[in-house]
């Protein structure tokens, strides 16, 4: 499952080039042999953002599963994932809804502040502060994080969705806006497919079937312990 995090990461920066590119241009400022690595400690604080973030659905996902929904919940997850998947354009716009209004504000002042400020540190931060802007990819993946039902795995999930996106903006840092709107377009369609794609893995996977990717769910492994759900009667 990691690696449709990372694939969808990465077709996901095509859109992320249009909604953080402004941001992403102005971290390094002018180029010196310190440019590299402020772009990728840039990088690297919207991943660990996004990391912790799994970190936390994750861990809601598991305590669902502790109560013995763990089919039903990946159905569910997987049912939401579809329906995401086709209008994932429309979760940027909460960056409008004046219950988040706030939030925003505060994250871009923060953003905005700590570019001027320059530096490693600083940079690092940028990135940080910059995972927690609304996005309806981001919002897509911690989805698709919460339902593999694990704390550790939810990270990775989301962790891995954070490297995705950094080739792509990694050249946008350096060439600047070298994709044309067309081309942007083009690899964005390809993201709903995807979308369905890990929305119908979680649907097989809560049916329970007893195979492949659609195990019995009685029993999770959950690193190297099993943890057994008793069901009373």
């Amino acid at each position: 499952m990691l690696y449709t995090a990372f694939l969808l990461g990465f077709l996901g920066s095509f859109h992320c080039v249009g909604m953080c590119g402004p941001i992403a241009l102005a971290v390094g400022g002018k180029k010196s042999t310190s440019y590299f690595s402020h772009k990728i400690l840039y990088n690297l604080g919207r991943s660990v953002t996004y990391g912790l973030l799994g970190l936390i659905v994750g861990s809601l996902g598991f305590s669902l599963s502790l109560v013995g929904v763990q089919q039903g919940f990946s159905i569910a997850i997987g049912v939401i994932i579809l329906i995401l998947a086709i209008s994932y354009k429309r979760g940027d716009q909460l960056l409008t809804v004046s219950a988040l209004s706030g939030i925003v504000n505060w994250v871009k002042r923060q953003v905005t502040r700590f570019l001027k400020a320059g530096g490693y540190i600083a940079f690092f931060v940028t990135g940080l502060a910059n995972g927690l802007l609304p996005c309806g990819m981001v919002y897509l993946a911690l989805i698709a994080a919460m339902g593999l039902q694990n704390p550790l795995l939810g990270a990775a999930y989301m962790l891995f969705f954070g490297i995705g996106t950094i080739p792509l903006l990694l050249v946008l840092m350096y060439s600047g806006n070298i994709f044309s709107i067309q081309i942007r377009r083009n690899f964005q369609k390809a993201i709903p497919y995807l979308g369905v794609i890990i929305g119908f893995l979680f649907i097989f996977r809560g049916l329970g079937l007893g195979f492949f990717y659609s195990p019995d769910i009685k029993m999770f492994d959950y690193g190297s312990e099993q943890v057994e759900i008793t069901l009373c009667r």
